[in-house]
């Protein structure tokens, strides 16, 4: 088999299992307690940033998905994309975690690239993006038997289609789901070219108070098609498509409420005009 090489371990998280697992724990003892344990938990949003800024939020959303029964696979929807983007898919092979190699589940990317035209990414030609590979060592670490399915998603309405065909395929294989849609929230400052409202506490309290607050609403009120057009209209995220298909597929999966677990921003850990939101929020 195939291993897809991590770019980004040893930067933006630990490149061996003990620190790892260390930052893991940490991450879990200074998780606020969720109000409920007994809701069944479908999928989530998590951030990608580095762990430092926000690997806690992106560890304690996959955490509160480790429910029985297990889940064979997890979708995660990822990739900085336009709307005119093409769809990308890796449907073999493995992905490597410092916790092992994460399996590629073939059967049902395969037959999802039937239905969809994709790019596919291979263990040699692929792009090199940090919204997928983020999450895959707490995905490793929490579900030790689970495989993956990696897919880039466009910011446009069809990357609905595919969020609900790949639930359906799943079904079809018989194959239990959890979903995950990664993305950031507003990048403000001058190192991303977009600050509308100047800069210091009131620039930093219009992005965590109004410009997030729209998109992660958006979010909590599962409507998909709102959180595309909030962010091509307020750019308050780098990844809708990814995060408005981890909702369509969570619906699809029978999910009916959401929940914020977290919200942050890298201005609390490197305060500077320009910073980036965090949320997490389950399904």
């Amino acid at each position: 088999m195939k291993v897809r090489k991590a770019m980004f371990a040893g930067s933006w998280y630990p490149d061996s299992a003990a620190a790892c697992e260390r930052e893991i724990a940490a991450f879990i003892k200074k998780a606020r307690e969720p109000a409920a344990d007994d809701k069944r938990l479908v999928g989530g949003i998590v951030p990608h940033a580095g762990w430092y800024f926000s690997g806690s939020i992106a560890c304690n959303v996959i955490h509160r998905l480790r429910q029985e029964p297990l889940p064979d696979v997890i979708v995660i929807f990822g990739m900085h994309l336009h709307p005119a983007s093409p769809r990308y898919l890796m449907t073999e092979g493995s992905w490597e975690t410092p916790f092992g190699d994460l399996p590629i589940a073939t059967e049902l990317a395969r037959e999802l690239s039937k239905r969809f035209k994709f790019n596919i990414e291979t263990s040699d030609h692929f792009n090199r993006d940090n919204t997928i590979e983020l999450q895959l060592p707490f995905i490793r670490y929490f579900f030790k038997n689970a495989a993956i399915v990696p897919i880039g998603v466009p910011p446009a309405i069809a990357s609905l289609e595919v969020a609900g065909a790949v639930v359906e395929i799943a079904a079809g294989l018989g194959l239990r789901l959890k979903i995950l849609g990664s993305t950031d929230l507003t990048h403000y400052g001058q190192n991303y070219g977009f600050s509308p409202k100047g800069v210091g506490a009131s620039a930093v309290d219009w992005v965590r108070n109004e410009n997030d607050r729209r998109i992660i609403d958006a979010m909590i009120a599962m409507d998909p098609e709102g959180v595309i057009r909030e962010a091509l209209e307020s750019q308050n995220a780098c990844c809708a498509g990814a995060a408005a298909a981890a909702i369509a597929a969570a619906k699809s999966l029978g999910a009916t409420a959401a929940e914020t677990v977290a919200y942050a921003s890298s201005y609390d850990k490197s305060p500077g005009d320009s910073f980036v939101g965090y949320a997490g929020v389950v399904f």
